[in-house]
């Protein structure tokens, strides 16, 4: 579980991030950390991303039932740069770090969608993510994957103009929210036990949410998907008068987070290829 704030229109101050990622701003690493564990604070990165004209607009940290854990565990942070915003998308740079040794300093290309406040994560096959270990020059490392994201995240945002004029019929949309469902829903064997379909996720949130092209229809799912809040009753159960309502939870933990959004974009990249022939 985490602790978790929405997008905000406004840039996040250091205390708004401590209050929601107190984790980023240990002042030591865990004691189960080697001594070639090299400490380096996420708020020292956070300053030099300040520094370099990077923004924060969401925080949010993992919660941990080990006893002393809770100061030191996996924290998110989504930054903009002043070039990043494109006709109504922003690019975004996702930082995500631990100082309990399980996670090393890692970047991933984020789009930000204002008519909804809805962020998403970029598949690898367009911006490769980044991953800067503990050791050595962790800030300068994470400033340059940082920038180097910045630049590669317009190719993302040519992307998402192309799945605008990608029409889908009814049957490929339906086919996308279907393996999105089973993304969101299926346990380890595969077995999807709710009352919540996937047409559901098809349902549009907004006028501006309607459309049948790629674009859109990522939109709906993946808002859908992440953000929660779809309602539906389960079949009654013998000996029961009705079954019970059951509405989904947003997604909360940052490893769930970053799966499933890089899956959906992989997943509308898949969908592009095919229908443009170029399927391997």
């Amino acid at each position: 579980m985490t602790t978790f704030n929405q997008h905000m229109q406004s840039a996040l101050t250091l205390d708004e991030i401590r209050a929601l990622a107190p984790s980023a701003f240990a002042v030591e690493k865990h004691s189960s950390r080697s001594e070639r564990y090299a400490y380096i604070p996420t708020s020292a990165v956070i300053e030099a991303m300040l520094e370099e004209g990077f923004a924060p607009f969401m925080a949010t940290q993992s919660r941990s039932r080990i006893e002393g854990k809770s100061e030191f565990t996996k924290h998110m942070l989504r930054f903009r740069h002043p070039d990043s915003a494109t006709n109504g998308t922003i690019s975004e740079v996702v930082l995500v770090n631990s100082h309990d040794g399980t996670s090393a300093y890692k970047l991933f290309a984020g789009i930000f969608r204002t008519v909804c406040a809805n962020g998403m994560i970029v598949a690898d096959k367009l911006t490769g993510s980044i991953s800067v270990p503990h050791t050595g020059n962790v800030v300068d490392r994470v400033l340059e994957g940082s920038f180097k994201i910045v630049r590669e995240s317009r190719k993302s945002i040519e992307t998402t103009h192309a799945w605008e004029a990608l029409q889908l019929t009814s049957g490929e949309q339906a086919a996308y929210a279907e393996a999105a469902h089973t993304l969101r829903f299926a346990d380890a064997e595969g077995t999807i036990d709710t009352p919540i379909t996937a047409a559901m996720l098809l349902k549009p949130r907004r006028r501006e949410d309607v459309g049948s092209d790629l674009w859109h229809t990522m939109n709906r799912v993946q808002e859908n998907v992440i953000k929660g809040g779809l309602t539906a009753r389960a079949a009654a159960k013998p000996g029961e008068y009705r079954g019970r309502q059951v509405t989904t939870r947003q997604v909360k933990g940052i490893d769930q987070d970053v799966r499933l959004n890089r899956a959906m974009w992989q997943l509308a990249e898949r969908m592009a290829e095919l229908k443009s022939g170029n399927a391997a």
